[in-house]
């Protein structure tokens, strides 16, 4: 009699085994066990240290416009932008500014760099208590929507410094599947490095705060002509095929804007 009960508590401790580990398996398997959501995250920190340039944080600011007011807006962002890249005690540059004239339209594209976070938290602050603000909220009646993202350098190439060349700019922008940053920054790395011969990026981001998984390349042509003959002699360079096939497969969205920058740009 003893013997079968205790033969029967040993099978019931083992189906209760069994069924945690079931438990804990399943658990694993559609929400991620804690030590692999730690493990992930400690990754995706890995991955911005591995292809960040470190020091500046670029902040995107998009502004759609009325159509009807975009001559009145264009006024109003110059004096805006125009008076705290002059401001010594904002800690902040303006890389460039410029109008979309192929893509969406009526939109227009600030890129601001900040020293690091910090940067970018004491330079806000300062304006919400200065002046500045006032010339900001000028520009607000004259837009239908707006949007603002901080993004990091990749470290491979940093943001030109300002420059008067003429011509247009092309901002590529591609919508990553979420984990495929280092694979595409290092396909992409390997592909550019001989596309340089023919032209070089003016800079190259992915986004921090936002919308996420994005990453921005800009580069700069005399004219759509030379773009068309630039990116056409890339495709006889070995491997540039596979490098764009391969970044391809990274990407849900990709979008080509074409743009002209604003008088007071510092890259023209």
């Amino acid at each position: 009699m003893l013997a079968r009960l205790s033969t029967q508590a040993v099978k019931q401790n083992a189906a209760v085994a069994g069924q945690a580990r079931r438990a804990i398996s399943v658990q694993s398997l559609l929400h991620g066990s804690p030590e692999a959501k730690q493990e992930g995250d400690v990754q995706i920190q890995q991955h911005s240290r591995l292809v960040a340039r470190g020091k500046y944080v670029h902040g995107f600011e998009v502004h759609k416009v009325k159509p009807s007011a975009v001559d009145d807006y264009k006024k109003a962002a110059e004096a805006y932008y125009t008076a705290i890249k002059e401001d010594p005690e904002l800690h902040v540059k303006l890389t460039g500014s410029w109008e979309a004239v192929v893509g969406e339209q009526d939109t227009f594209y600030h890129i601001l760099e900040y020293e690091n976070y910090s940067g970018y938290d004491k330079t806000t602050q300062k304006i919400r208590n200065s002046e500045h603000i006032n010339t900001y909220q000028k520009l607000i009646p004259y837009l239908t929507g707006r949007s603002q993202q901080l993004c990091q350098e990749f470290a491979f190439f940093p943001t030109i410094p300002p420059r008067t060349e003429g011509g247009v700019f092309e901002l590529r922008t591609y919508q990553l599947h979420p984990g495929t940053l280092l694979q595409w920054e290092h396909t992409w790395r390997k592909g550019i490095e001989a596309r340089r011969k023919f032209v070089a990026p003016v800079g190259a981001w992915f986004s921090q705060v936002g919308r996420l998984h994005q990453v921005h390349h800009m580069w700069q042509y005399p004219d759509l002509q030379t773009r068309k003959e630039t990116r056409e002699k890339a495709w006889q360079l070995d491997g540039w095929s596979e490098t764009v096939s391969k970044t391809a497969e990274y990407s849900m969205l990709m979008d080509a804007i074409i743009l002209e920058p604003l008088p007071f740009s510092m890259l023209k």
